[in-house]
């Protein structure tokens, strides 16, 4: 077995963060669990852990919405941690000057300025699994490609630069192909880019799903109760990386893009490339895709994916990602929230549960710490 770095939050504290005016909760090594009422102000507590990694949080709010009702706009989230390297401090938010309240938010690590969201990957990384992914397998790819793009983050730092930077690069091209006379210079140099990044992009993101299948290969278990999954990329570059080295793979994604000019600039939008990837998933117990198992099903596979990949970034990288689990634990019999636990401890991370009931989380015994939360307050019912 793999001895990993601990990787956990000491401190959490918020400023005008959703229905949090303030806060300042400790923490130690053991898993967080949240319980309170439907609106209490659970999922904000997550939605402010996620704010410790790369983009916009496990909503993909906006910055300027997530400010406490009623305040000038301006929030703050500081946490303190037991990081890959060392213990560390992070502070993050939108900022109030002589201006207003700034609408790109600041990122302090150790109390210096980050250049760069990416730093955080240096110190943790991060998964979650909310409600609203319990449609993932039926609902539009855009979902699948994202939840996709944040397993390969967690894996390959520099792949949302690379996603940015190709987003970037075709949202010039569209405007330019729009243009009654577009310069072919111009496209000719953004094309070149989005060839290069999104080759980058679809090479990484079949690396880290080889990856995952050969550790989901290596640690199958029939008797878990979240099943195996095969998990098959749909897409243009996707499916031609292993055949081809991927300077001549860059070259053929660029004539593509010149080809279909006029094909894209009548439906003004570019309708090749890694943005139209869809991640297809099996049941493999079952043979059967995602989309067609039951409910429960789709939730099982989801968790035993995530969690799969969870042991993955261990392994590879020497520390796990803390998990963000937001009512997990709520479609789940006895049996299955037993061995979830289990497997989630023995990943050797963090991980923050929530739930409306107390009991729901008995099976965890000590190895958590349990917090009520209730309008914006949170206590402790550590006993």
């Amino acid at each position: 077995m793999v001895l990993l770095a601990p990787v956990f939050i000491t401190r959490l504290k918020l400023d005008n963060f959703r229905n949090y005016a303030n806060l300042s909760t400790e923490f130690d090594q053991r898993h967080v669990v949240l319980t309170g009422n439907n609106g209490a102000g659970k999922t904000n507590l997550l939605e402010a852990v996620s704010f410790l990694s790369p983009g916009r949080g496990l909503r993909r709010a906006n910055y300027s919405s997530v400010a406490m009702s009623g305040s000038d706009g301006a929030w703050s989230i500081f946490a303190e941690l037991e990081g890959a390297l060392g213990p560390v401090s992070i502070g993050t938010g939108l900022q109030r000057t002589t201006l207003g309240v700034e609408s790109q938010r600041k990122l302090r690590i150790d109390g210096m300025q980050s250049s760069s969201s990416e730093e955080l990957l240096d110190h943790l990384r991060m998964m979650w699994l909310v409600p609203a992914m319990d449609g993932l397998f039926t609902g539009p790819a855009v979902d699948r490609r994202r939840y996709l793009d944040r397993l390969v983050l967690a894996i390959d730092p520099a792949h949302a630069r690379r996603v940015s930077n190709f987003e970037k690069s075709m949202r010039a091209r569209n405007k330019l192909l729009v243009e009654e006379t577009p310069d072919g210079s111009w496209l000719d140099a953004v094309e070149n880019q989005m060839a290069e990044n999104g080759v980058a992009i679809a090479s990484a993101r079949v690396e880290v799903i080889s990856l995952l299948a050969s550790l989901i290969v290596k640690t199958n278990d029939a008797s878990s109760p979240f099943p195996d999954a095969f998990i098959h990329l749909d897409g243009l570059l996707e499916s031609m990386i292993n055949d081809t080295p991927a300077s001549d793979l860059e070259l053929e994604y660029g004539n593509i893009l010149r080809d279909a000019r006029r094909l894209d600039a009548a439906a003004r939008r570019t309708l090749q490339g890694p943005h139209r990837t869809d991640m297809k998933v099996h049941h493999q117990p079952k043979s059967m895709e995602a989309a067609l198992c039951s409910t429960g099903e789709q939730k099982s596979l989801l968790i035993g994916m995530t969690l799969a990949h969870a042991r993955l970034t261990g392994e590879l990288h020497g520390f796990a990602p803390i998990l963000l689990l937001d009512e997990i634990a709520a479609h789940l019999d006895s049996k299955r929230r037993s061995a979830l636990f289990d497997m989630i401890d023995d990943l050797g991370c963090q991980a923050w549960m929530s739930g409306t009931d107390d009991e729901l989380f008995d099976a965890l015994g000590k190895r958590a710490n349990y917090f009520r939360v209730d309008d914006g307050k949170v206590s402790s019912r550590n006993g």
